[in-house]
């Protein structure tokens, strides 16, 4: 039996953004009437769905009437079709199953391209994003934040590597950085229509949304939190997919790794030089021998070695620019069930 989980007690930091992008305008006040999207994005979510979904429904209920919720399928080979499509005659829901798994940065795509309301919110199906705070970010939205996200206060439950690695891609991904990512921010977030327009504005296939969510800027607060363990079932998210995704994070929001290898270019010359200086002095002054050859070839495997990986880099660089200019789209849509209220809008 799942316990309810605590009440949360948190205070809002409308100061957080600041330290990550540049101050917005205030936004024009009163709000008009929430109508709110919510999208929740599921890949092979069937143990969690069909609860999260109701629990979902009445926390939303009681912040207002008038609402919709889309479910974004993302190619799941569980029951997640079934249980969708049944909560679809139930509820004011929207159900959008993609043709594959194109993974979450598509699916979330897909579900704020479909949005109608004039909020959106983010919320994945397994629980561990709080329902509680839902009344803490309408406030916030009320107060004219026009983005309100959740900013994870305590990763002590997960493993060292992960930590490690977080604390380092946020450290590569934002350094000189005009416009920084707010480390531990996740996909967890109320959004006004107006940004909701924005991130559909942008052209990019490859989409990294955390860093998507900070380039276009607006009037932000953060709330911390700490994450719910799932409800059941296992993560879709191995450390593999979170590499593959922190190395799309750093080669479509910064370009530090080529300046980082063109530095290491520029010294390895400068070393090459010198050292073919001393090479040239020794010989002038000590005559030629044989002596050597072992170094020489540890040189050149250590300076293959960096050529190769320079080229490496590059190539991912150059292989994004490759999946841009083909202008695929980020996701296809295999089935569209609307039973939302706003349908007919």
């Amino acid at each position: 039996m799942t316990e309810t989980p605590a009440p949360y007690h948190v205070t809002p930091r409308a100061d957080y953004h600041a330290e990550y992008a540049p101050a917005a305008p205030p936004a024009l006040l009163p709000r008009a009437p929430l109508r709110l999207s919510c999208v929740v994005p599921a890949h092979n979510e069937e143990s969690n769905l069909e609860a999260f979904v109701r629990a979902l429904a009445q926390a939303v209920a009681r912040i207002t009437p008038d609402y919709e919720i889309i479910i974004v399928n993302d190619g799941s080979r569980d029951a997640t079709h079934d249980i969708a499509l049944r909560l679809a005659q139930e509820l004011p829901l929207r159900y959008l199953a993609l043709s594959r798994n194109f993974g979450k940065e598509a699916a979330l795509s897909a579900g704020i391209a479909h949005a109608r309301g004039n909020a959106v919110l983010l919320i994945d199906a397994d629980f561990q994003h709080p329902l509680e705070l839902l009344a803490q970010m309408h406030e916030l939205w009320l107060a004219g934040y026009d983005m309100v996200y959740g900013v994870i206060a305590d990763r002590g439950a997960e493993s060292g590597t992960k930590r490690l690695g977080t604390g380092l891609f946020y450290r590569l991904l934002n350094a000189g950085k005009k416009v920084k990512v707010p480390p531990h921010a996740g996909d967890f977030r109320w959004m006004d229509r107006r940004v909701a327009d924005a991130l559909n504005a942008l052209p990019e296939r490859n989409r990294f949304m955390k860093g998507l969510y900070a380039w276009v800027g607006f009037k932000s607060a953060a709330l911390p939190f700490v994450p719910h363990d799932r409800a059941g079932g296992e993560s879709s998210f191995s450390l593999r997919s979170l590499g593959s995704l922190a190395l799309l994070g750093l080669t479509s929001f910064t370009t530090l790794p080529l300046r980082v290898w063109s530095v290491v270019g520029a010294l390895v010359a400068a070393l090459a030089l010198v050292y073919g200086a001393w090479i040239a002095v020794d010989a002038l002054l000590f005559g030629v021998d044989v002596a050597g050859w072992p170094t020489l070839a540890a040189g050149i495997m250590l300076f293959s070695g960096v050529q190769l990986m320079s080229i490496g880099i590059l190539g991912e660089y150059i292989g994004r620019i490759y999946d841009e200019v083909k202008q695929r789209p980020t996701y296809l849509v295999a089935r569209d069930e609307d039973r939302s209220p706003w349908r007919d809008a």
